[in-house]
């Protein structure tokens, strides 16, 4: 691997590659997760790129942003490389389906003031009807960058580019509101490469596989991106595929015997409930040294029956890594040491509560399990800070995590008065600074951070705090007709002045009539998801279940009971969801602030619920 001394933005990157690995194979598509649909070496991918902002070019193009829908494939990546090479600022995106509302899109549209968007010659008519009512939208220019003659790269000009030159946007899932344009520059990106490859400790012998969305900073920076920067190849499948059958992640794993592949807590809980026994027994995930972790809370018994699941594969719990990140610091913020195992910390729940941290040998009745996600790498600082005063905090006690560093991205876009608070916070006493303040709230011990929940999801019931994603776990568990794992959503909603608690959950296709209702309305995708599922699992007793019909009075009599013993919270609405309607971001996570809105609107696909005095 070369060092990144040379290197000032992306473009240098590739050429570099180009020159010194022209014909190396860089990029690897799997159609269906599993069948190789093509390749790309570094000579390839950069001429494809030359020929995009060619094309690109011959406009005003230098700043602009370009929008990017794509399926997951080879294309977006020379259309992403394209932008770069252009000098415009690309804007990756999920492709608009049909029956699918396109607010999202159009928002991010909107606040973008995108001016040109590249897709494929397959989708481009799809796309443009369904763009066609919208005003901001109508004055996008389009191009089908899979139809560029390629002969245009000859007319390429290096535009002026430097380290602090943007080089995307990533919008953030909007989880609790509308999406926010993080300005990502060169030099954000090319830090963060070093921090994940040192973090990492990835070697010219590291081999990445990966199903993560790339028009999502962790699949584009962490699966995409990566690679590139180590001169390696990177084998990647669509988040589908992996869906429908998560075996074919790991059997890309087993037969690229890859080094280095992961996704959040969910993907390993899937992997341990669907793959057979069978299945198991054709894999070898002996390479399978770092297994990274992240985006989402991580749970140390999901890490627990993963490794014990597929020991008999050659996986080795030290292999996981856990560690902690988010869009407004590029990816990467934090990540422990590759050769030792998790740490894992039992804290007493209700201190917990209180924003006090009481470490615990025993197992009381009110435990939580909170995993390690290490410390910064490169220069990269954090500290505890209370989001009240802005004064740092003691050890031992939560507080929000403010961040420093090369990573840190250059504010929201267009959006200055949110980028002051957000990006260039100090605190009180020192006036040390700037930070990014990150709204996640944890705690640091010997120096290793403990990511304990969102400062806005946090639920304040009587004046003490209640993590959401711990009342979640705890409904999913309270029923088997509750769907898991990501499955439900807990907030609370002001009643008579008085904050009150709010679950709703996805629940099963369990019962004959309202299965078939859902198999009409459901696309092809998740039909053939739905036989999959069925496929790797034909218990009798289980398809029998699947036809009961639904008992909505003990399923949330099972879950209120649960939560109030294990939270001492009284559930004053509980609603039970259709399977696959619950709100969720482009990256897989709940949208608890769109299930609040949902269920104050009405506006959820209710199969059944119990309000309290209703």
């Amino acid at each position: 691997m070369m060092t990144s001394t040379k290197i000032l933005n992306l473009i240098d990157l590739l050429q570099t590659r180009a020159f010194q690995q022209e014909k190396q194979r860089a990029f690897i598509f799997l159609k269906d997760g599993e069948l190789e649909e093509g390749s790309w070496s570094y000579q390839q991918l950069e001429q494809r790129a030359q020929s995009i902002a060619a094309q690109l070019q011959q406009g005003k193009i230098a700043g602009e942003r370009v929008l990017l829908l794509y399926q997951p494939g080879l294309e977006f990546i020379a259309a992403f490389f394209g932008c770069l090479y252009a000098g415009a600022i690309a804007v990756p995106a999920y492709p608009p389906r049909q029956n699918h509302s396109i607010h999202r899109l159009q928002a991010i549209v909107t606040d973008a003031q995108a001016t040109i968007a590249l897709t494929t010659s397959a989708q481009i008519d799809q796309i443009k009807k369904l763009f066609d009512q919208d005003a901001a939208s109508n004055r996008l220019q389009w191009l089908a960058t899979d139809t560029v003659d390629p002969e245009l790269s000859a007319n390429w000009q290096p535009p002026a580019i430097t380290s602090d030159t943007l080089a995307f946007l990533q919008y953030t899932s909007g989880s609790t509101g509308t999406p926010k344009g993080v300005m990502v520059s060169h030099g954000n990106l090319l830090h963060n490469e070093r921090m994940i490859q040192m973090a990492f400790q990835h070697t010219e012998e590291t081999v990445v596989v990966g199903w993560l969305p790339l028009y999502h900073d962790m699949g584009l920076i962490g699966n995409l991106l990566q690679p590139l920067y180590l001169g390696r190849p990177c084998i990647f499948m669509s988040p589908v595929a992996f869906l429908q059958k998560p075996i074919r992640w790991l059997q890309a794993i087993s037969r690229y015997k890859a080094t280095s592949s992961g996704g959040p807590n969910f993907a390993y809980d899937l992997c341990t409930r669907k793959v057979t026994s069978e299945q198991r027994s054709q894999l070898d995930l002996s390479a399978w040294d770092l297994a990274f972790t992240g985006a989402e809370p991580i749970r140390a018994d999901t890490l627990e029956n993963f490794a014990a699941t597929f020991a008999d594969c050659g996986f080795r719990r030290e292999a996981f890594y856990p560690c902690y990140g988010m869009a407004e610091g590029t990816l990467l913020i934090s990540g422990g040491t590759k050769t030792e195992p998790p740490i894992i910390k039992q804290v007493d729940a209700v201190a917990l509560e209180q924003n006090r941290v009481a470490l615990i040998a025993d197992e009381p009745a009110q435990v939580r399990s909170l995993i390690g996600c290490g410390y910064g790498w490169c220069g990269q600082t954090m500290r505890i800070v209370d989001p009240e005063t802005y004064l740092q905090c003691p050890e031992g006690q939560v507080g929000e995590i403010w961040v420093a560093g090369d990573s840190v991205a250059q504010g929201y876009w267009k959006q200055p008065e949110l980028t002051q608070t957000t990006f260039q916070a100090y605190i009180t006493d020192t006036n040390e600074g700037p930070f990014l303040r990150t709204g996640d709230l944890g705690f640091l011990q010997e120096n290793e951070l403990f990511f304990t929940g969102r400062l806005k999801d946090i639920i304040i019931i009587r004046g003490c705090n209640h993590y959401p994603q711990d009342i979640e776990l705890t409904v999913e568990q309270s029923h088997p007709s509750i769907r898991k794992p990501g499955c439900a959503a807990a907030f609370s909603v002001e009643i008579t002045g008085e904050e009150r608690l709010v679950v709703v959950a996805e629940v099963e296709r369990r019962y004959r009539e309202r299965r078939r209702a859902a198999q009409t309305e459901t696309s092809e995708t998740e039909r053939r998801a739905l036989t999959d599922r069925r496929q790797q699992s034909p218990d009798p007793k289980a398809e029998a279940e699947r036809n009961q019909p639904l008992d909505v009075e003990a399923i949330i009599g099972s879950l209120r009971q649960a939560v109030a013993a294990h939270h001492g919270l009284q559930v004053y609405g509980a609603l039970l969801l259709k399977a696959g309607s619950i709100p969720k971001t482009s990256s897989g996570k709940i949208q608890r602030y769109a299930c609040r809105t949902g269920f104050l609107t009405q506006g959820l696909d209710v199969v059944g619920s119990s309000i309290l005095g209703q």
